[in-house]
């Protein structure tokens, strides 16, 4: 038991330690924040935090792993996920250049399974969709999805749902993808050749996290490069960092610990790069 506190105690203090520093003036003085709802299907609504730097060069869409239902409050605040790897670095992304869209699940889905079995569906895409086109009318740049753990289930199906012609991506980045998986469609058994976009894979070499496992990535990877419209597809693998806790949730490797300004700093560049 003792042991266990420990690693709570240490885990929660390293997230909130990070929140801390992203909180500080020096983070948030060239960044504007609000909350956004959006109409997307009849009766539904989309919530989610906008970060924006000045003259963003583009915009991300953060998908939270995990059930992905946040529960974001009137400020900004979230009754879940906060320590989630795209979560707890939002403003790192802002302070690339990028314009941020924290999404929550929407105003149908806020109660349990939230997004579980909903990420794969058309009313998913519609609302993520609907997300796309409201950044685009605050600035003309391109608009990606950034997925992580579960995330990447929804950040890969709309890719393969929509074309930029169609209203989806710009550009799609998986960050510790799900390589298989018994209960749902891991990301390598989806269509992944109808995506028409740069498709950039995140992944840590320790990953252990036994749907997410290193050793698995070789048919993700196959997938992606045989799509014939993708102009560009990539694997970027880290190592080192810190673990702690259960193997799947977000401060041991799999949320890439450790190692949080170092991997956003090199999706960010990638992102701008395309």
């Amino acid at each position: 038991m003792t042991h266990k506190l420990n690693t709570w105690f240490r885990t929660s203090l390293a997230a909130w330690l990070l929140g801390l520093w992203l909180a500080s003036p020096a983070a948030l003085a060239q960044t504007t924040q609000k909350v956004v709802d959006i109409p997307t299907r009849p009766g539904v609504t989309q919530r989610f935090v906008f970060i924006t730097p000045p003259n963003p060069k583009a915009a991300v869409i953060l998908l939270a792993g995990g059930h992905g239902g946040l529960r974001i409050f009137n400020n900004g605040s979230l009754q879940w996920g906060e320590g989630n790897f795209l979560v707890r670095t939002r403003q790192l992304f802002a302070d690339a250049g990028l314009a941020v869209a924290m999404i929550d699940a929407p105003s149908d889905r806020q109660s349990a399974p939230f997004l579980s079995g909903f990420r794969q569906t058309p009313e998913h895409t519609a609302d993520v969709l609907a997300v796309i086109a409201w950044l685009k009318q605050q600035a003309p740049v391109p608009v990606w999805l950034v997925g992580t753990s579960r995330g990447t289930q929804s950040a890969g199906y709309i890719a393969t749902e929509a074309s930029p012609a169609q209203g989806g991506p710009d550009g799609v980045v998986l960050t510790a993808s799900i390589l298989t998986d018994s209960a749902s469609r891991a990301v390598p058994q989806m269509p992944l050749e109808k995506i028409s976009v740069p498709a950039l894979v995140v992944h840590h070499t320790q990953d252990a996290c036994r749907v997410c496992l290193f050793a698995d990535m070789p048919p993700l990877m196959a997938s992606l490069e045989k799509a014939s419209k993708a102009p560009k597809a990539e694997l970027m693998a880290f190592s080192g960092g810190q673990t702690q806790g259960p193997p799947c949730e977000a401060m041991a490797y799999h949320g890439f610990n450790g190692l949080e300004a170092e991997v956003v700093g090199k999706i960010s560049s990638w992102v701008l790069a395309r």
